[in-house]
């Protein structure tokens, strides 16, 4: 007998009545032993390997106080309509350990259990010392012992809400913590469905850069760590070595020490990859250290983390930002060839949507909107004003096109050249050389015809004025490419000049086994102007050549 889950009226709204025999599913899944996810690197280019093969996360973060069994059960109709395959989920310590020494694990079980019944991998969330800066989520015998678990000190003295990153008394209770939860992954967990651990969110302190305390005014007079130095080829005291950000700089390292060491702690339990994730402050300038959350892997200060935390795997962004250009910055300055790229938070409006084409195009290994739950909580003016049926769809469409060949395409990113990109804000073309060839991207256009023709009247297409549309495309070989997409029209060209280049012929399919299944070639209509991707989750494979030369 199947148990029906009572679905939330997003759901209904969706048609997404889930049937699942959550028991049995949960107690099946419980038998499997899969082999540990890990995040391997090759060449400057990374791969988050789950059950033994390349994985793309097409993920959603459930809102913050989602992290309940009965609310976390709305989240899964929502997952289900984006085609999103793993969810990103916090566990707080104040739930773990709500009494000193006591620890609880019943939502941690709820979790793997529901996730089992709805296919979902699992991204878990350490809300510890750090949530977004704030302690808000540690247990109230910590909130309420400044004694014991200091708060950081202004420049006069008084105290600031965040936790001192100097206090051993404050770690080791949130590392402890933080291994009893990778303890019972170890003993629950055997199959791994859960993938990848977030220790803390969002780090860091606003307002305040450092610790003023007596500990981290002895600490910030001395020489900067031997190791950072070696690193920047640079040693002295914090402010010769880094002057005006010498206090952000201090306090990110030692705010990336105390991740590091509740990290290492946790993966000598169970090695599963982890991330850290950042609270931005613009794409190009270098932060006001009092407007930024001091202390957290913001891009500029990636090579201090990278010093002071080697058990964090790489840092993330958490992008709310709506200008096309500052987004498409902030991945490429997480892309780079000691970081993989990933976005574990962006917003859920549906102009963020069209930022994972890019993400995947630059070889990320996962994105994921924040607040895919239908718990009626939305986080305007950062996301959408209203998680709706249309604002979801921006979102399942992308997720659909990828999820098909899901590990054909992290397995290709892995070792071929990829490139992706969305509609920016002025709607410009967008355009990459791959190999032979130059492939451009155009938008707002219908499926037939140009937009210089003077000679028929037709209206605009109905989304060219909205902020839709991207592409992802991998080169398989000298002559053949991978092209996804929605809301875009893609052409080639060679890139070299020469006039004798065409197109041989352009496959929409799939893989099966690792090889590409044809469904149907494209031709005529279907290519005269492009070809153009506008609201199905297609994939086309386009293979190029030139016209033989022969001697006369």
């Amino acid at each position: 007998m199947k148990t029906f889950l009572k679905a939330a009226p997003l759901a209904l709204a969706l048609g997404s009545a889930l049937g699942v025999d959550g028991a049995a599913a949960a107690a099946a899944a419980a038998e499997k032993t899969t082999p540990l996810p890990r995040l391997e690197t090759r060449d400057g280019r990374h791969s988050l390997i789950v059950d033994g093969e390349p994985f793309v996360m097409l993920a959603g973060q459930v809102n913050n106080s989602s992290n309940y069994a009965e609310p976390l059960k709305t989240a899964w109709p929502v997952l289900d309509a984006m085609h999103a395959n793993t969810v990103e989920v916090p566990i707080a310590w104040e739930q773990v350990e709500p009494a000193e020494g006591q620890y609880n694990f019943a939502f941690l079980q709820e979790l793997l259990d529901q996730a089992r019944a709805h296919d979902k991998r699992v991204v878990l969330l350490w809300f510890g010392t750090w949530k977004n800066t704030s302690p808000a989520y540690t247990p109230a015998w910590v909130k309420l012992d400044n004694g014991r678990f200091p708060r950081m000190k202004d420049s006069q003295g008084k105290d600031h809400v965040v936790l001192s990153a100097h206090s051993a008394n404050t770690m080791a209770a949130d590392r402890r913590a933080f291994v009893k939860v990778m303890e019972y992954l170890r003993d629950h967990d055997r199959q791994n469905t859960v993938i990848m651990v977030q220790p803390e969110n969002e780090t860091g302190s606003y307002t305040v850069p450092r610790d003023f305390s007596a500990e981290g005014n002895r600490l910030f007079a001395q020489a900067i760590p031997a190791s950072l130095a070696g690193r920047l080829g640079k040693s002295g005291t914090w402010e010769q070595v880094f002057g005006k950000q010498a206090p952000r700089a201090f306090n990110t390292w030692y705010v990336a020490s105390y991740v590091n060491a509740v990290a290492e702690a946790g993966k000598a339990v169970k090695p599963l990859p982890m991330y850290v994730n950042a609270s931005l402050a613009g794409p190009s300038n270098v932060p006001d250290p009092t407007g930024v959350a001091s202390g957290g892997p913001q891009w500029d200060v990636l090579d201090i983390w990278k010093a002071a935390a080697p058990s964090i795997d790489f840092a993330a962004p958490d992008i709310y930002d709506r200008v096309s250009a500052n987004i498409v910055q902030y991945l490429d300055k997480y892309a780079r060839p000691d970081n993989a790229l990933m976005v574990p938070e962006i917003g859920n409006a549906k102009e963020f949507a069209r930022f994972f084409w890019p993400t995947i195009g630059r070889g990320g290994i996962g994105f994921s909107p924040f607040g895919t739950d239908d718990t009626g909580y939305y986080n305007y003016p950062l996301g959408a004003k209203a998680f709706d049926k249309e604002t979801l769809a921006a979102f399942a469409l992308p997720y659909a096109a990828v999820g098909s060949i899901m590990r054909d395409w992290a397995r290709i990113a892995a070792t071929r050249p990829t490139w992706g990109a969305a509609k920016p804000d002025d709607g410009t073309d967008q355009a990459t050389t791959l190999g032979a060839w130059k492939i451009t991207a155009s938008w707002g256009q219908w499926q037939f015809g140009m937009k210089d023709w003077t000679w028929i009247k037709a209206e605009p297409a109905a989304w060219s004025n909205e902020p839709v549309g991207g592409l992802a495309v991998a080169q398989l070989s000298d002559t053949e490419y991978l092209v996804m997409g929605d809301h875009v029209r893609v052409t080639f060209s060679a890139a070299n000049g020469r006039s004798d280049g065409t197109i041989v012929s352009v496959e929409e399919g799939t893989f099966k086994d690792g090889k590409w299944a044809m469904t149907r070639v494209w031709n005529g209509d279907q290519t005269d102007y492009g070809f153009n991707l506008i609201d199905r989750p297609q994939v086309l494979k386009v293979t190029t050549g030139f016209h033989s030369q022969r001697q006369h």
